[in-house]
């Protein structure tokens, strides 16, 4: 029902000229300075977009037989990212971005264990010293999606002869602990050779989304399948990670002491999580059953809150019940600012519950179903490339919601994005976003300190291969020529302007209908019906 208000109203509302949206400039995503900036920019993450990144888990578990697994789609050479690393610094000039968010490969700097590549350290470094050179701040995430195939070959799952330096078998295995070790190391040599250029770094990148496909579903590699267990086996995984993020920021805190933004901070250490607008259903209908706004809680609270709580309170939740009986010190306040990364709303049940307990519920994603889907007030709201709902408001409700549990906590929009392929929806999206960016901003007071869009150009997108396009630039497939979409242009005025104008609401903006999607569309519920 007020899915429907909502909308009711936004069709009803006053057909005056909506006023411009101002944004301040940018200023430090950490501390007093930072409180009233904003800044404007986009992400991308290595293995999505770079090529010749042959020994990285994601190479091998795509690969052909025999020297893959052949999951999915190959990725090959992605879009050419690393050769044209330099050359696509243009791109981000092209929309007056202030920053730019983007994964340094692991698998790359340390392709075998012990063995750094002091030739692709300079890659990066010749790339961060290009962002400055254009006066374009970088936001360095260490860890996004993927590892060498030495901490978890996804060849050998099983990990037969137990951990061994060609395959630690991966977190929450009995090599999770030199896991840890080795991802503390590699955030601190990153800081030591890296540190005078970068003053922003983000450990880890959706934590939650992330461990459950590799080590619950097993749809990313490793591909490790727990659901059966998942009480047990999932939560020396998550704790591993979680100390893995503590080693990272320590690690960083020592190693680069250099403020290279004259900003007075060294170093200012966060992670970024995935987080939805979930509502309780039942029977594909918005419900008030206690057991479904009970499952939509738990749900909120694994994968919204389970991670910054267990630094908040320097404990872990084992028994994933909301608990936190597990001391650990050594992870409390550990989290400068928080990213959040925000792209659909859905709709989540108690009955049936196809995940165990104790989690206990079902949610509504692509043709996951079971009745949890709820069926959009307006059909162009659907994502078809992705199976779900885009509600540009949703990313207001989460923010408020975070800001009310963490007040003191920075918080910075670090994705929001849309696959299309229509430049007009990828504008809406920045409009309508920003929009309610700004509402969260003005209204309920959230310090938010900027935007992020996801992504500077098409690229792989994991498990669904190239099929997805978020780009603000459109990537030929042959050729890897990068073009200008209707987004680009809209954000690249919003950033030079550091306002959404009237004219852009007018044109983009609003919670009413959105340009349709050009090709096969998605039933009521958003996601492809069967052929």
């Amino acid at each position: 029902m007020r899915r429907l208000l909502v909308l009711a109203a936004a069709a009803c509302g006053s057909k005056a000229p909506p006023p411009p949206i101002a944004f301040g400039t940018m200023g430090p995503l950490v501390g007093d300075a930072g409180k009233g900036s904003f800044r404007f920019g986009a992400a991308s993450a290595a293995t999505q977009i770079e090529d010749m990144n042959t020994s990285t888990d994601w190479y091998v578990w795509t690969a052909p037989m025999p020297t893959g697994l052949g999951k999915d789609t190959f990725i090959n050479n992605a879009v050419d990212g690393y050769s044209l690393a330099i050359p696509d610094i243009q791109l981000l000039s092209d929309m007056h971005l202030d920053s730019y968010r983007f994964s340094i490969e692991w698998a790359r700097v340390e392709p075998v264990r012990g063995q750094i590549d002091d030739a692709a350290i300079q890659h990066y470094r010749d790339l961060l010293v290009a962002l400055r050179t254009v006066g374009i701040r970088p936001l360095v995430t260490i860890h996004h999606f993927s590892n060498p195939v030495w901490v978890a070959d996804p060849r050998a799952i099983d990990c037969p002869s137990g951990p061994t330096d060609t395959n630690l078998c991966g977190l929450g295995s009995p090599g999770g602990a030199q896991i840890v070790q080795a991802m503390a190391a590699h955030a601190g040599l990153l800081a030591q050779r890296l540190g005078d250029l970068v003053d922003e770094w983000g450990t880890v990148n959706e934590p939650m989304n992330y461990l459950f496909a590799g080590y619950g579903a097993g749809i990313f590699p490793p591909g490790k399948v727990t659901l059966s267990s998942l009480a047990t086996d999932f939560p020396p995984v998550v704790r591993d990670y979680l100390a893995a993020h503590a080693a990272m920021y320590d690690a960083i805190k020592q190693n680069d002491t250099t403020d290279a933004d004259g900003d007075g901070v060294a170093a200012a250490v966060g992670m970024s999580l995935s987080v939805a607008d979930w509502e309780p259903s039942r029977h594909n209908a918005a419900s008030n059953n206690p057991d479904d706004l009970a499952a939509r809680d738990r749900l909120v609270g694994f994968l919204h809150y389970l991670w910054v709580d267990s630094i908040v309170k320097g404990a872990f939740d084992p028994k994933l019940d909301g608990s936190f009986d597990e001391p650990h010190p050594e992870w409390l306040g550990k989290l400068d600012w928080l990213g959040l990364q925000y792209y659909m709303r859905a709709g989540v049940t108690a009955s049936p519950a196809l995940l165990p307990a104790p989690i206990a519920l079902t949610p509504c994603f692509n043709s996951l179903d079971l009745g949890s889907c709820l069926q959009t007030p307006d059909i162009t709201f659907c994502v078809p490339q992705m199976g779900y709902e885009f509600w540009s408001d949703g990313i207001r409700t989460v923010l408020e919601a975070f800001a009310l549990r963490y007040p003191t906590m920075p918080l910075v929009v670090t994705e929001a994005g849309i696959a299309t392929d229509s430049g007009a929806r990828r504008a809406e999206n920045i409009v309508r976003v920003l929009e309610a960016i700004a509402r969260a901003r003005d209204e309920a007071g959230v310090d938010v300190r900027g935007y992020y869009h996801w992504s500077v150009m098409d690229n792989f997108e994991w498990a669904m291969g190239f099929a997805p396009h978020f780009g603000l630039y459109s990537v030929d497939d042959a050729t890897y020529t990068r073009t200008p979409t209707e987004g680009a242009t809209v954000l690249g005025e919003i950033t030079q302007a550091r306002e959404v104008s009237s004219t852009l609401r007018a044109q983009y903006g609003g919670l009413a209908a959105m340009t349709p999607e050009p090709g096969p569309q998605a039933n009521a519920f958003c996601y492809m019906p069967p052929p």
